[in-house]
Parts: structure tokens; C-alpha cells; sequence
């Protein structure tokens, strides 16, 4: 059973990608999102002239396969080989599961199941007092007992979104929502490692249990330094896509939680890597995922089958007004009940692509 087409369906936010065999057997996957108009023509350009004609008869054999377009690309080891890989290799777990009649979970030895969620917040552009107005009406539809909001500026340089907002908005959504929800926190690369510190002692004040990418994330000794300062976890990981990287952050204790992104890492089969690094280190995994593309339903699917991973999966809650792109792409969109969100249980991603979406995006094919 060999590659004979790949297909892209894209927009510039989104690109899912369709594999067909010589047999005829197909499967879906999805590049990483944001610029997705480029990262499909990495796909077409440095990915599928590798991989088309390859024998994928056996999900052994993706490792090989995924080496294979890295070695001949050693030139661009870069984010958008790791972007493009991605659909690819999305699509040949959906095509192995659809064949098997099993879930991506199964073939990955879970179970499907309801699986916690954290309600994860992009927005820094909302006070403290909406935010925790939204996440009760959050909590009272559909029961998160787990939120995770924004503080600093990303990428901020130290600085705060404005004056202030960081020191109000910890204490207030901890005192609206009490102390029956977990509560993280994402810097996405603000601070300097001594105002992190200052910041995590607040943090530990209002009982957060959850720092996320506290210092830019490229200075991992600088987030180092903040993790044994704190007794909170700190956590990190969702912009390296390297596996030097990634044996070197774990090697080195960088954080206490690691996040890889699937999509920004290559696909499941790259992750898996960076899963068992982390288990062989007594270490944690909660991915980075934060929008409802295909990324969360393979991010269900991961974290309900591997052993170390953590207490919950990060869950998207932005309103169409603010990521209206990530809605329409597929049908059985997951929905958070009693602060659950079910792994879908079809065979291979256990979704279908809605044909709407696929008419209203760009196309290109690569095929022997």
C-alpha cells in the first residue's frame, strides 16, 4: 500500500490535507495552523516528493518515513517542514484507524473517554472583572472545573499588557470563581526571570497551580531559574519542534510540565518521542492546543492513550467573533459537558470534514 496522492484544501489560516493510497484507501489530517497558505506549499515542495510512492502499509513504518523527509530536507530544519510533516502524518494514523475500524486512541492502546478539560483563554484585550464574568457563565453551560487565563504581554518584554492588569486580574478571577477550580496562567514569554519570580509569588498567594512559559521561551535557562524558584509547576515546550531541543530541556529539568504542540511538532509520531523522553524522565505531558481545529481532536485522542499524561487537555473557549476560522472544518465538534469533552470514538479521528469548507478552500494535489 503506497502513497499515491496528497491532496491540500487550505486557507490562510487553516490547511487539512487527504492522503490516498494505491489502493485507494484515504485518510485526513491537518497542517499546523496560521499561515497555512505557506505551510501547504512546504507540503507540496519539501515534504511530497518524498513521501509519495512510499510504502505505508504498516504505522511502524511512519517513523522511517518522517526521518526520511527530514534527512533529505536537512537544509530547512526549521518550523515549516515540522508544520507540512504534520498532515501527512495526521493522515496516515486516520487512514490506519479507518482501515483497523479502531480509533486513533485505540491504535495508540487507550481508550476513548471523556477526558477533563481546561478552559483556555486567549485574550489578554478583556479586564479582569469580564474575564471572570465569562468564566462563570463558562463553568455554569458546561461545568470547567479548570480555567487558564492570560497575564503579562506576549512576547512582552517585561512588560504588562497595561499598567496593572496582571497584579488585578490574578486575585480577581481566583476570588469570583473560589477555590473548588484548579487556576493556571500563561506568560507567553513576557518576563525577565526576576519579575517572573515576583509574579509566581502572587501566583502562589491566589493558589495557581500552573505558570506557563513564564520567561521567553528560547532562554531556557532563565525559565529554569524560575522553576526552582517556585514550588508551582512550571510549564513549557509548545514552540519547540527540535528533538536536540527537547532532550536537552528534559535532560536539564527545564520545566516541570512539557507542552509540545502536535501540529508544530511534526505529527503524533514526533510527539510520541518527546512522550516517552518525558516518561523516561518522571515527567508530565500537556500539550499545547489552542484552538479547536483538527489539533484538539488529535490532541484527545494522544492524551487518552499515553501513560504520563497530565490532569487534563488545554480546551479552546473563544467566541466565533474572535477565532471565527477554527469553526466549520469538521462535523461532531466537541463540546464540553460537566467539564468533560468525549474522545471521539469513530475509527481513525472519529470526525468528518465538512464539504462546505472543503468547496470554499484553495487546492492543490501532489500525486505519483
Amino acid at each position: 500500500m503506497k502513497i499515491k496522492s496528497i491532496e491540500s484544501f487550505f486557507t490562510d489560516m487553516v490547511g487539512l490535507v487527504r492522503v490516498t493510497t494505491d489502493s485507494g484507501h484515504q485518510g485526513w489530517g491537518q497542517v499546523s495552523t496560521y499561515h497555512a497558505d505557506i505551510t501547504t506549499t512546504i507540503l507540496h515542495r519539501q515534504v511530497a516528493p518524498w513521501v509519495l510512492g512510499q510504502d505505508v502499509s504498516d504505522l511502524s513504518q511512519l517513523g522511517d518515513l518522517l526521518d526520511l523527509v527530514f534527512e533529505k530536507e536537512h537544509k530547512f530544519p526549521g518550523s515549516y517542514i515540522c508544520r507540512a510533516a504534520c498532515g501527512v502524518d495526521t493522515a496516515l494514523w486516520d487512514l490506519h484507524g479507518k482501515l483497523a475500524e479502531k480509533s486513533v486512541c485505540e491504535l495508540l492502546g487507550g481508550t476513548p473517554q471523556p477526558i477533563r478539560v481546561y478552559a483556555s483563554s486567549m485574550k489578554r484585550d478583556i479586564t479582569p472583572k469580564d474575564e471572570a464574568k465569562r468564566f462563570l457563565q463558562l463553568r455554569d453551560r458546561h461545568g470547567y472545573d479548570a480555567f487558564k487565563f492570560r497575564i503579562g504581554a506576549e512576547c512582552g518584554r517585561n512588560q504588562d499588557e497595561w499598567q496593572g492588569r496582571t497584579e488585578e486580574i490574578i486575585p480577581t478571577i481566583r476570588k469570583a470563581l473560589g477555590t473548588e477550580v484548579d487556576l493556571m496562567v500563561d506568560g507567553n514569554s513576557c518576563y525577565l526571570p526576576e519579575t517572573a519570580i515576583e509574579v509566581g509569588q502572587i501566583l502562589e498567594d491566589n493558589g495557581i497551580c500552573h505558570f506557563e512559559e513564564p520567561c521567553p521561551y528560547w532562554e531556557y535557562e532563565w525559565t529554569k531559574q524560575v522553576k526552582e524558584a517556585l514550588p508551582m509547576d512550571v510549564t513549557g515546550g509548545e514552540q519547540d519542534n527540535n528533538l536536540a531541543l527537547w532532550k536537552y530541556m528534559i535532560d536539564n529539568n527545564t520545566v516541570d510540565v512539557y507542552q509540545p504542540d502536535i501540529c508544530y511538532m511534526g505529527g503524533i509520531e514526533r510527539t510520541l518521542r518527546v512522550v516517552k523522553m518525558a516518561a523516561d524522565a518522571g515527567k508530565i505531558i500537556t500539550p499545547h492546543t489552542a484552538n479547536l481545529s483538527l489539533v484538539t481532536i488529535f490532541t484527545l485522542h494522544l492524551m487518552g492513550a499515553i501513560k504520563n499524561a497530565g490532569p487534563y487537555v488545554e480546551f479552546a473557549i473563544e467566541e466565533a467573533d474572535y477565532y471565527p476560522w477554527q469553526y466549520g472544518i469538521y462535523e461532531d465538534f466537541p463540546i464540553a459537558h460537566d467539564g468533560k469533552v468525549q474522545i471521539p470514538e469513530g475509527p481513525g479521528w472519529g470526525i468528518e470534514i465538512s464539504s462546505s469548507w472543503l468547496d470554499s478552500a484553495s487546492y492543490q494535489i501532489s500525486e505519483t
